[in-house]
């Protein structure tokens, strides 16, 4: 299947005066009223600081300008990953998730000022907003309530199904070798309800930062993020790749992840569903050459034609996390993260296109 790129990629949030200049790992989707919303983590110093805040940009003209981002999340942590989630008439939940302040003194322990900033976290400041938070909106994203809490993360939020129920697959918080957990959300009391455990028979297999989509049939797939066990106790990083996981009883029971992708091949996906009924998955790749890919379904998600380069980069493996609408004129816009060029800061990019 061949694409074809309309316009060059597109610089989308951004803060190139500031020292707090890097945004990264953000999630688009159309809202109800027809706005495109994009949420990322931004107005940070590096990949990992104690400065990110997880915030929101609309675009009112198919993605031709966007407000400037506006915090949505911002704790005395390192606000990070934002899921975007639309439900009902004019519901929106907005998601992230932080890093404690230990490790964030660990990765920052050259800096001064990052230490400094560091030794203001309190205890309380963590039992309060350690872990994965999420905000809802009832009025199409332009006002959140409070904070919620939520057991499990994951990059690009829950999803809604069909008949309105939102199910959210994710990581949990405490427990990174645990596989992947189905939560049914309670959008007015944020409360979540196991349902389904999505693991791997290989326990070397570290399943996290997964996307859930529902087909018109009622079943569910859900692509997974992969890494080797090894590499969350010091060793080389050997898998960095998409599983595939699917449920045909709403997510009580999933079949054993079957890795779609090589063991290097790119993560994490997001998925959605074309008007055409194609299934559409991107995700980023982090060996050379770097960039963002795509792979397309005409089978409901049986078979994938895979590695459909959308956007190519020779400057850093830190890029990805890509997710894409479906404008109304059937073009297709991906949002993801990269920079430009090794001494510039990572921001958020898009990029249109469609399949001929």
């Amino acid at each position: 299947m061949k694409i074809e790129l309309i316009g060059k990629p597109k610089i989308i949030m951004s803060n190139p005066d500031s020292r707090h200049g890097y945004f990264a790992w953000p999630t688009a989707v159309l809202l109800q009223d027809g706005k495109i919303a994009v949420g990322a983590s931004g107005f940070r110093i590096e990949h990992i600081c104690p400065f990110g805040k997880a915030v929101i940009s609309y675009s009112y003209d198919n993605g031709k300008t966007y407000t400037l981002p506006a915090p949505v999340i911002d704790t005395p942590l390192d606000d990070r990953d934002a899921g975007i989630c639309p439900f009902g008439e004019k519901g929106v939940i907005f998601t992230s998730f932080n890093n404690s302040a230990d490790m964030q003194r660990l990765h920052n322990k050259d800096n001064a000022f990052v230490q400094s900033y560091i030794d203001t976290m309190t205890k309380a400041d963590e039992e309060k907003y350690l872990g994965s938070n999420f905000r809802i909106s009832r009025d199409y994203g332009i006002t959140f309530g409070r904070i919620f809490r939520s057991p499990v993360t994951s990059p690009h939020g829950p999803v809604q199904l069909m008949d309105g129920t939102v199910l959210w697959a994710g990581t949990r918080f405490d427990d990174v070798f645990g596989g992947i957990e189905v939560r049914r959300l309670d959008t007015e009391s944020g409360e979540t309800e196991l349902i389904g455990k999505i693991t791997a028979s290989d326990k070397n297999v570290v399943l996290n930062e997964p996307h859930l989509i529902e087909l018109p049939d009622g079943r569910l797939i859900c692509q997974i993020r992969g890494e080797n066990a090894e590499l969350f106790n010091g060793g080389d990083e050997k898998l960095f790749t998409v599983f595939q996981s699917v449920s045909d009883d709403g997510g009580k029971t999933w079949t054993e992840p079957e890795m779609l992708l090589d063991k290097t091949g790119g993560a994490p996906p997001h998925l959605i569903r074309l008007s055409s009924g194609v299934l559409l998955s991107t995700y980023g790749r982090r060996k050379q050459p770097y960039g963002i890919m795509a792979m397309i379904s005409l089978d409901g998600g049986e078979s994938w034609e895979k590695d459909i380069r959308i956007y190519k980069n020779t400057a850093s493996d830190d890029i990805g996390y890509p997710s894409t609408v479906e404008l109304s004129d059937g073009t297709l816009l991906t949002v993801f993260y990269a920079t430009e060029a090794e001494d510039k800061p990572c921001v958020i990019m898009q990029q249109k296109w469609k399949i001929v």
